[in-house]
């Protein structure tokens, strides 16, 4: 059985832009302009994208031949690549015409002009960033956003090579949005009403395509698998999970050998369903009759959803289209994307516990992730083995997805801290969220904005990098202040 994440590459266009009067007045310009492109294109070989190259564009005509060959190659994101001083003709009709995410790289060989040596030709070879303004200037007048811009030198720059990197990742996430097909089974647990998600809206502000699913389908997988499948199955779960004595919590005791037996069991079926209907990922919650075989099954997708989130099929409980969809953007930008809610707050040592119960991304783990039997699931009919652990101390990243009164989206982002410390041994996941100025205002601030009581978790500082996904889609984010409140 082959689980195949979505491993299309991304697709990325590049462009370069020059004034074809110069190539008559300065011989050997061009031919240097483009030894330039050369270096920047060999830039994004390491991005394991899909690069397409269209050359120069130096005057208007070039620009709607070759707007043609850009809009008949799908692409999902484009560099415009300011090789020298260029006219806005050479931009205006495709940043009017194009959809998609444009990139005007400035990016100039010299780190300064020698001037004492200096020439015209220095200069133009040299003038990366002449046109910025005017390309700028063009796109508000045609409508348009004025598109992201890198800033910088051609060699030895970080910040060039960290900025690539981000837009090819966020072309990743963009490319990813309008293929997915997410599964979507039941429905949000009773009474729960921001979880409620139209799942025509999710395909058309991003692009997913969601498979209404039963869960009778996850229960043929089920009645398919095999003891030997078990076997394995079982011996890879203990090999990769911690199995702990209880600690205080008198809901939880030492992995069962029969919770084991369910965990591997399901989590094969899992495997098989998300082959057999070719999805993505999955947002699921499912009562099933009480006492029966299928609540059994239904109720311990934990495990297995936890190793599916943590290779790319990212599996979101309480039936959260909308989180869904944000642990899917972490995912693809590859900083996790854990299933989460606010739990307790510290306020000796100023943070918040941020987990859930349920899947989780166990591949930004801090450790080695605990497995327990648990009694009860709290809030949810049946019991079974549940996951805990908290992430890798550092940087962290949060993602809501709402939607608004009027029918709208809105992201809301913020950034903190995952502090070193104690958990509560209550086989959910939690970690110690620090966050700026201090956890009061913090939170104060975030319920403003209107969240959903859901988000993705992910690992690295990365609210920029959202943000721009969210101006590619249209859609509202804010990304929380860390000034500090007066309350």
């Amino acid at each position: 059985m082959k689980l195949n994440i979505k491993n299309e590459p991304q697709r990325i266009g590049v462009f370069g832009v020059g004034y074809d009067l110069y190539w008559e007045q300065f011989d050997g310009l061009l031919n240097e302009l483009m030894g330039k492109h050369t270096v920047f294109l060999g830039k994004l070989e390491s991005k394991k994208a899909e690069v397409i190259d269209f050359g120069m564009v130096d005057n208007p005509k070039k620009a709607y031949q070759v707007l043609k060959d850009i809009q008949a190659s799908n692409l999902d994101l484009l560099f415009c690549n300011m090789l020298t001083y260029a006219t806005s003709g050479t931009f205006g009709i495709i940043v009017k015409t194009l959809s998609i995410p444009i990139v005007m790289v400035a990016l100039q060989p010299r780190k300064a002009l020698d001037y004492s040596k200096a020439s015209t030709y220095m200069q133009l070879v040299n003038d990366d960033i002449c046109a910025i303004p005017e390309f700028a200037g063009v796109a508000t007048r045609m409508g348009k956003k004025v598109p992201d811009i890198i800033i910088g030198t051609l060699y030895d720059d970080d910040h060039v090579d960290e900025k690539i990197d981000e837009y090819c990742r966020i072309a990743k996430v963009l490319h990813d949005l309008k293929n997915v097909h997410l599964g979507h089974i039941g429905h949000p647990i009773n009474a729960m009403l921001d979880m409620h998600t139209d799942a025509t809206m999710l395909t058309s502000v991003f692009g997913s395509h969601v498979v209404e699913c039963e869960a009778n389908e996850i229960m043929s997988c089920y009645n398919k698998v095999t003891d030997e499948e078990i076997r394995i199955k079982e011996e890879l779960i203990l090999d990769f999970f911690a199995t702990p004595d209880p600690v205080s919590d008198p809901i939880s005791m030492k992995l069962t050998e029969e919770d084991l037996r369910v965990a591997a069991k399901v989590s094969i079926a899992l495997e098989k369903f998300v082959v057999e209907r070719k999805i993505d990922g999955l947002a699921y919650y499912y009562d099933g009759p009480t006492e029966s075989e299928l609540r059994t099954v239904m109720s311990n997708l934990i495990v297995g959803n936890s190793i599916l989130t943590s290779n790319g099929f990212p599996m979101c409980g309480e039936s959260d289209l909308k989180t869904l969809i944000a642990m899917l953007i972490m995912d693809r930008l590859d900083i996790g994307g854990s299933f989460a809610e606010f739990h307790p707050v510290d306020f000796n040592e100023d943070f918040v516990l941020v987990g859930h119960d349920g899947p989780h991304n166990i591949s930004i783990a801090d450790g080695k992730p605990i497995l327990r039997s648990l009694k009860k699931y709290h809030g949810k009919p049946g019991n079974g083995a549940g996951v805990e652990f908290k992430i890798k101390e550092g940087p962290i990243t949060m993602l809501s997805i709402n939607s608004t009164f009027d029918g709208k989206f809105k992201f809301i982002i913020a950034e903190g801290q995952s502090l070193k410390g104690a958990i509560p041994p209550t086989g959910n996941t939690n970690t110690r969220g620090h966050f700026k100025p201090d956890v009061r205002s913090f939170l104060y601030k975030w319920m403003a904005e209107g969240p959903t009581h859901h988000f993705a978790l992910g690992i690295g500082h990365h609210a920029q990098s959202i943000a721009k996904i969210a101006n590619y889609l249209n859609i509202e984010s804010v990304i929380v202040s860390q000034e500090k409140l007066n309350y």
